[in-house]
């Protein structure tokens, strides 16, 4: 709007003056600014605008002479021209961007919001700005085994890492298919790292995972972590820490030597799983504080799982508002279909 405002002012100032006032090099300033947000046409309107307020005697601009005029005439026109260019160029950029969207989405697509018996909710925020793909992942699928579910942080963050994420996703997907067991699908997440790695000379992929195995009812979950901690159960409202070893990490090829050990955790009615990267608990404010995750947890919970992980983000910013890593949580609320 500034540029009709200062069109619109420059005229109301010289009729309502009892004197001429020499503002008129006011006007040729009016097309550049139009550049800035206004098309091709828009900015040919105001720029001749400017100049009909420029030349008409009624507004009393000090009679300009014709290099004064011709000036502004230039002006006009080169801004049309930018605008055009400007115009082009911003419809190609969105393109761009809404099919770099379609392209992330398809690694890592929205969570349904029930898979089987068990409820989710998650939440990802890329420390990249403009990306929604950065270097942590998760995915819940169902299979002939029962519901699994998987997050997890590759090596490095942003758009760099997310070739490493669509080739563990796409290993995930493909492993709930064919593995009855929830080792199994670490030791084929491992080995696709594995393979990944040694195509690229001094390449050192790796990943860090928790793997949850659900079973039919939802009554019980088989978790197997790998190089992280496990999930937090939240039951009663309080916070249990499972005693879940971390294994390796993926990656390193020993998935196969050294088996993941497997906790079994049997589920009550209401219970929640919370998993969250390093990038929550990781998360210091300006005095080097950690985020104290376990302590807010309790006071955030409530009767919806998938307003959970909003509730933390919001409490997360607060407590330190430049996020600079990859954040991502994952809720998961097993029940029956008919339950909550």
């Amino acid at each position: 709007m500034l540029p009709t405002a200062m069109l619109a002012g420059v005229c109301v100032a010289e009729l309502i003056s009892p004197e001429p006032l020499d503002i008129g090099f006011l006007l040729g300033a009016i097309p550049p600014l139009a550049v800035l947000a206004h098309g091709p046409v828009a900015t040919a309107v105001l720029g001749g605008l400017s100049v009909v307020v420029l030349t008409v005697p009624l507004f009393r601009l000090n009679d300009p002479g014709s290099t004064d005029v011709l000036t502004v005439c230039f002006v006009a026109l080169l801004s049309v021209l930018l605008s055009f260019v400007r115009s082009t160029r911003d419809a190609q950029l969105v393109t761009e961007r809404a099919v770099a969207e379609v392209a992330q989405r398809a690694v890592v697509p929205p969570l349904p919001e029930r898979v089987g018996p068990v409820r989710c909710a998650g939440l990802y925020r890329a420390a990249q700005s403009g990306t929604l793909v950065g270097g942590d992942f998760f995915d819940v699928r169902a299979g002939p085994y029962g519901v699994r579910a998987v997050m997890g942080d590759v090596q490095g963050h942003g758009l760099s890492a997310v070739d490493t994420v669509a080739s563990l996703l796409g290993a995930f997907r493909e492993a709930v298919l064919d593995e009855p067991d929830p080792e199994g699908v670490a030791a084929r997440l491992d080995r696709r790292l594995a393979v990944d790695s040694a195509g690229e000379p001094h390449a050192e992929l790796f990943a860090t995972a928790v793997l949850m195995d659900f079973s039919a009812d939802g009554g019980v979950v088989r978790i197997v972590a790998c190089g992280q901690s496990g999930p937090l159960l939240l039951r009663d409202g309080q916070i249990l820490e499972l005693d879940v070893e971390p294994g390796t990490p993926l990656g390193l090829g020993l998935a196969e030597v050294t088996p993941p050990k497997v906790v079994s955790v049997r589920l009550r009615s209401g219970d929640r799983l919370f998993l969250a990267s390093d990038g929550v608990t990781e998360a210091r404010d300006a005095d080097g504080a950690f985020y104290p995750l376990l302590e807010r947890l309790p006071g955030l919970a409530d009767a919806d799982p998938g307003a959970l992980a909003e509730r933390v983000w919001s409490d997360l910013v607060r407590h330190c508002p430049d996020v600079r890593d990859d954040v991502t949580m994952l809720v998961l609320a097993p029940g029956r279909q008919g339950g909550n």
